[in-house]
């Protein structure tokens, strides 16, 4: 169906604005990952009787619809052949006690003024954060650098409401007709989760434990089972005292070896950056080696003796201003863009490979995989990450644009992950970059299983077609190098 008639049809069912104008289009083929897809209509939902007309309409002409929200995602959930739906617009915040009901467009950026107004904050905190929208933020299983204690996106939802691929709204928990159909999918299945504290890979049925906690599969599952249109998210009350050390290492492989002793004494967050990073970072550290950020809000004088007697690298500063705490996690949440720095014009540097997570135990063995691929093909890599949760972000640097060799080393780095007993992607999602690894990550039958709760929610597979379950090779295919 061309563009211009399904505008045609659909500006006479929504009110809201809809756009065929090519530049409209070439902004929204494009999102913060190496792929570009040039959809044939963007809409601007106003609410949630506009998304209800927007699906319903897509299902009688089976057009892919494809959500929206800050477009910073890196494997390209956000993009598609068919209808963008922006959901900027969906933006109301209502306070609770202890949780915050959020529309979907609200940024995060947002919410957290309004949340620290109250003294309260929510736990996932991306390192994009004020750019994401909570809608994102769910769709990909977010989490940040504090989901070591406060967890990701599925630690802390208390409800989703969706729009359903039959433009019903849908509510978890709730009444719903998929209660009963997941439930016996679950329970008739043995299924096989990496142990790993975080994971966006498939769908999160290891998280179900009954059918009320339906709500915890739509977190991390990049719109393939519904719009979301708002959520209910647990809050926190802001610690009264914050303690933030920064350990200097010679080597990345020195530092990895602390953090198991670290993280029993239950830090808040615990980083890590390389070189490549340091040497952007605005502080009198060391250029040299990798810098480790382990950051207490509680316990604080007891957890800043233990950390002298437990660190075997060089503390080189600790910080208990807050407002000095956020300038220097200010350069940790640089890293991305610190890393875009280290390349020339002849180098790329595509989103694939970068959000291993493995057991902790195990990340010595992660960093002698990259360094044998690494050597293999003769690649630089900048490593930096959630190394608490065991989660490292890896930039390889490529000098060829040879996709045959981008697919091989993705191929490979994966299959080295999944040996170790990890997830191929932490908190980033699937998308176009590796949906075609997930039945590699968890085998034929449960990945069976994930068909079948995507034939369940979408049977016409008009909900963001091609993410998570895949039927195509597309590491490469989309790819912008």
């Amino acid at each position: 169906m061309k563009p211009s008639y399904i505008v045609h049809r659909l500006t006479k069912i929504v009110r809201c604005p809809v756009s065929w104008d090519n530049h409209v289009r070439d902004c929204y083929s494009v999102d913060a990952s190496s792929y570009i897809i040039k959809p044939q209509v963007v809409t601007f939902p106003r609410n949630e009787s506009d998304v209800i007309k927007i699906i319903k309409f897509a299902r009688r002409y089976h057009i892919p619809v494809t959500p929206r929200g800050g477009g910073t995602g890196l494997v390209g959930s956000a993009l598609g052949r068919g209808i963008i739906l922006d959901m900027k617009h969906l933006g109301k915040i209502k306070l609770g006690a202890k949780h915050v009901k959020v529309e979907s467009g609200v940024f995060k950026g947002r919410l957290d003024k309004v949340l620290q107004k109250q003294g309260r904050f929510i736990g996932p905190d991306p390192s994009i954060g004020p750019f994401c929208t909570i809608g994102g933020m769910i769709g990909t299983n977010a989490s940040g650098i504090h989901s070591l204690k406060y967890g990701s996106v599925i630690d802390n939802l208390v409800q989703v409401r969706m729009v359903n691929s039959f433009g019903v709204v849908t509510e978890f928990p709730g009444k719903s007709k998929f209660n009963a159909a997941i439930k016996k999918i679950h329970s008739k299945n043995d299924i096989h989760f990496p142990k790993v504290s975080k994971n966006s890979c498939g769908y999160r049925i290891d998280a179900l434990s009954s059918e009320k906690d339906l709500y915890r599969l739509i977190a991390g599952s990049e719109g393939t089972l519904g719009i979301i249109t708002s959520a209910k998210i647990m809050t926190y009350e802001l610690p009264k005292n914050v303690l933030l050390c920064i350990i200097h290492y010679k080597t990345l492989s020195e530092a990895v070896r602390d953090v198991p002793e670290i993280i029993k004494s239950r830090p808040s967050a615990v980083e890590i950056v390389d070189s490549n990073i340091i040497k952007h970072i605005k502080m009198s550290v060391p250029k040299s080696g990798c810098l480790l950020f382990v950051e207490f809000d509680s316990n604080i004088q007891s957890n800043r003796k233990q950390i002298h007697k437990i660190s075997s690298g060089r503390i080189i500063k600790t910080e208990s201003n807050t407002e000095k705490i956020k300038k220097i996690w200010s350069f940790r949440n640089s890293a991305l863009a610190y890393s875009l720095r280290s390349i020339t014009k002849n180098e790329t540097m595509p989103t694939l490979i970068e959000d291993a997570v493995v057991p902790v135990r195990r990340l010595p063995l992660l960093l002698k995989m990259l360094d044998m691929i690494s050597k293999k093909y003769g690649l630089r890599m900048i490593i930096y990450g959630h190394v608490g949760n065991g989660n490292l972000h890896i930039r390889p640097i490529l000098k060829q644009k040879d996709l045959r060799q981008i697919k091989n080393i993705a191929h490979e780095f994966f299959s080295g992950v999944i040996g170790i007993g990890g997830s191929i992607t932490g908190e980033h999602g699937d998308g176009l970059a590796r949906s075609e690894f997930v039945k590699m990550q968890y085998g034929i039958k449960t990945y069976s299983v994930f068909k079948n709760i995507k034939k369940q929610f979408d049977p016409e597979n008009i909900l963001n077609p091609g993410k998570i379950i895949s039927n195509h090779s597309t590491v490469t295919r989309d790819l912008k190098i």
